[in-house]
């Protein structure tokens, strides 16, 4: 156990590390910042921040001895840089999700239910795919790319050449397009006892690739399909022998949950818990990694709504104030553009 009074270190200085500065201050905590920029959104609100490439071993090790342990605010850290010191979740986690054929392959092996998907490292490689797999299809880079960056759609074999080359001929999966009645995610919590806890299923919509729209409680497809989900995402947890906030995303297939992708961190689906939930995903991060006893993942509320703020949206921030029971959180970022999360918003039913 590691107690109040610590120095956490979180790799990455964006939004979701400044809530988890945020939520590690509430339980006494300080925070030191390591990222590759001169500042971000967890600058204002950590006690350090360094300065360093993610795939520096050296860098990482001196930062690493300077904290009681490191977690981390998005997967695309260097796994090798990680070796050897005390990161949670473990770097295996991010082994597996860094790389979207492993992490299919993966849970196809605990039984999950996927989009079918083949290896494409090459045009004719990607040829052969859509003649196994046919189309609709998505054409995705196997190594980083999130708010539907580093995809491409394949409406017709056709477009093999032009998704080969948007991508930039980079190692790929090519999956099959997925019939499916809705989106939603499960939020689990691992602790270093093994112990999980599990915030409601969450129905998400999304706009160009990127989060628009969190609810909860689940309804209809959704609810009828949570448990089995939850399920999955659990052996995943145990799986990895994983410690903290673990997201999966999943599909409302015809025969059940299909499997879309893991993040090993707290996630911009489970936002809306830092006001819905009795503990909120930030926190319940902080507990585990410090080996604290995991919070109360019930709503507080009937009914919740996160909806994300993505470029000029944010300038709506006085009509939100203005509505008196909305809860903002805007992320600090000086530079609005497309396509660029600036903040959310959380409202709750009673």
């Amino acid at each position: 156990m590691i107690p109040p009074g610590a120095t956490i270190g979180i790799l990455g200085g964006g939004q979701l590390g400044r809530m988890l500065a945020m939520a590690a201050a509430n339980l006494g905590y300080r925070s030191h910042i390591y990222a590759p920029g001169e500042s971000g959104p967890a600058t204002e609100v950590s006690a350090r921040w360094t300065k360093g490439a993610y795939d520096d071993a050296a860098a990482v090790a001196a930062f690493a001895a300077q904290v009681a342990i490191v977690t981390y605010e998005f997967e695309n850290v260097g796994v090798a840089a990680l070796a050897g010191l005390p990161v949670l979740p473990s770097p295996a986690a991010l082994d597996v999700a860094q790389d979207r054929l492993a992490e299919k392959r993966f849970v196809a092996g605990l039984g999950g239910t996927t989009a079918p998907f083949r290896a494409v490292d090459s045009l004719a490689d990607l040829e052969a795919a859509l003649a196994g797999i046919g189309t609709p299809a998505i054409l995705k880079t196997r190594r980083f790319g999130y708010d539907g960056k580093g995809q491409a759609r394949l409406m017709d074999t056709a477009d093999a050449a032009a998704a080969w080359g948007s991508i930039g001929g980079q190692p790929a999966i090519l999956e099959g397009f997925v019939r499916f009645d809705a989106e939603f995610s499960i939020i689990a919590a691992r602790g270093a006892d093994g112990a999980i806890v599990y915030w409601d299923a969450c129905t998400n919509v999304h706009d160009a690739g990127i989060l628009a729209r969190t609810t909860v409680p689940a309804t209809g497809v959704v609810a009828e399909q949570a448990e089995a989900a939850r399920a999955l995402t659990g052996r995943i947890a145990e799986a990895l022998d994983y410690v903290g906030v673990l997201a999966v995303e999943y599909f409302c297939g015809v025969d059940g949950p299909v499997f879309n992708e893991m993040a090993p961190r707290v996630h911009n689906s489970g936002h809306w818990t830092s006001e819905g939930a009795i503990t909120s995903q930030f926190e319940n991060h902080i507990r585990a990694i410090c080996g604290l006893p995991l919070g109360d993942t019930a709503l507080a509320a009937r009914a919740v709504t996160m909806d994300n703020l993505v470029g000029d949206q944010a300038d709506a921030w006085p009509a939100i104030l203005a509505e008196g029971k909305a809860h903002l959180h805007l992320y600090g970022k000086t530079e609005s553009r497309p396509g660029r999360k600036m903040g959310h918003v959380t409202r709750l039913e009673f």
